[in-house]
């Protein structure tokens, strides 16, 4: 790490996609008040998952990171954060068991509060309004009030993300992600479609392997693996001044870390080598991640790369491609050439979510299934080629039965004229629980391909 680095360093740099605040007296007392909070993890966390997302980048296992677009505090529910819990558990079980790796499950979940936004107003009912920025900023009620930047919403966030990791963890490692649960984790909406009935045939083969190894004498209560997962929590390191306030000096190797979350990713608007995220960034110890859309040029992931992993740890840089259908073929196969020649091993993704978004005619931010499916499989397939391991999907999903992504299969399918009935997203459109069980279904065929 950069001697000269401190958690303020990035202050001395632009700094992109950045909150309004309007008191700054009121800003610096909430930032004090963060700073003498407990971490909402801890260093030790973070160095265990930069070990397992190594063997991802070895080839040895795969990453599914999944979750809300933009988490709310309108709809926080111990079901609703069971629910996502669910879907994830169940994904994870459909690519273990069809591509035979293991998975890192890392959720965009405790954290993932702000949103960078292309243009700083919207027009909402034929008013121009300040754009929602998530509400760890400002509420999405269409409002001039609801809309200005309030630094006490940093407060809220971090008690809501202290909250729903104390569930998750004692979800993941209280029963609930037990493997004799497997059918408990579909849900009833899901059981009764194709995804769910193709789900649980799996869940069945998976007891059926548990009742042999029983019969055979093997000691089941013993194998802590069966009875619990490690389940890491992620989210874009935007708000840069909260960043900073959650980050902690490790007592035990002198490193610095940002105690908000286990991963922390920068967006494809603020990855500037010359801005303040990667600079704050660099001084981390966390493992990262960072955003590639099709304006990337192989200098600036190099530059990239340079910046945040500059000793080449494999585990500490993960690079998300966010392409669009269509576009990943002509457009990554040199930043994969360049960066594995260059010797960074870093660990390659897929988001397939962020480059095929569009209106439709009614005006919803929506996405088609499809359009997922296929950069996903373009990503595979260029990955293929160039000799690199395809080491993961980065997806948006919620254990809702929403209609806000197009496509899906057979009766299940979500039309157009769908998209009203129950589009209840904070911000852009996610994968329902049958079109992400379907998605892994596919990601699984891929990876056994490959």
């Amino acid at each position: 790490m950069d001697p000269t680095w401190t958690p303020s360093s990035w202050r001395d740099l632009p700094a992109a996609q950045q909150p309004d605040w309007p008191d700054p007296a009121a800003l610096e007392h909430v930032y004090k008040q963060l700073s003498t909070l407990p971490p909402l993890v801890f260093a030790g966390e973070a160095r265990r998952l930069r070990s397992s997302l190594a063997d991802v980048a070895s080839g040895g296992a795969f990453l599914l990171q999944a979750g809300d677009c933009a988490e709310s505090f309108g709809d926080f529910t111990a079901d609703a954060i069971r629910d996502k819990l669910k879907v994830i558990l169940q994904m994870a079980v459909v690519l273990t068991y069809g591509a035979g790796v293991p998975v890192v499950k890392v959720g965009r979940i405790a954290g993932q509060f702000a949103k960078p936004r292309s243009s700083p107003t919207e027009m909402v009912g034929g008013v121009e309004l300040p754009s929602f920025r998530g509400h760890l900023v400002n509420d999405d009620a269409p409002t001039a009030e609801a809309r200005v930047h309030d630094p006490a919403r940093m407060l809220s966030a971090y008690h809501q993300s202290a909250s729903t990791l104390n569930l998750l963890r004692a979800f993941t490692t209280g029963g609930y992600a037990d493997l004799s649960h497997v059918h408990k984790w579909n849900q009833q909406f899901v059981a009764s479609s194709s995804q769910g009935r193709r789900y649980d045939a799996i869940a069945g083969e998976i007891d059926r392997a548990l009742r042999f190894m029983r019969a055979c004498g093997i000691d089941l209560q013993g194998e802590a693996t069966l009875h619990q997962v490690e389940f890491w929590t992620s989210h874009e390191a935007l708000v840069l001044g909260y960043e900073e306030s959650l980050t902690r000096q490790d007592s035990l190797s002198g490193d610095w870390y940002d105690c908000s979350a286990h991963l922390l990713w920068v967006g494809e608007r603020t990855r500037q080598l010359d801005g303040a995220h990667l600079r704050f960034l660099a001084g981390v110890a966390n493992p990262l991640g960072c955003k590639l859309g099709p304006k990337a040029t192989v200098d600036e992931v190099l530059g990239i790369c340079a910046t945040l992993d500059p000793d080449r740890e494999p585990g500490r840089l993960m690079l998300i491609a966010r392409m669009g259908a269509g576009k990943t073929p002509d457009r990554l196969p040199a930043l994969l050439r360049a960066v594995r020649d260059a010797g960074h091993p870093v660990l390659w993704a897929c988001d397939p979510m962020h480059g095929n978004t569009f209106a439709s005619p009614g005006g919803r931010k929506t996405r088609r299934f499809d359009d997922v499916l296929t950069e996903i499989a373009e990503f595979f397939g260029v990955c293929r080629a160039e000799g690199v391991w395809p080491g993961g999907v980065h997806v948006e999903l919620t254990g809702d039965d929403v209609t806000e992504c197009l496509g899906g299969a057979g009766v299940e399918e979500i039309l157009e004229d769908h998209l009203n009935i129950r589009y209840t997203t904070a911000c852009d459109p996610r994968l329902n629980a049958r079109q992400s069980l379907d998605l892994a279904f596919q990601v699984a065929e891929l990876l056994r391909r490959t």
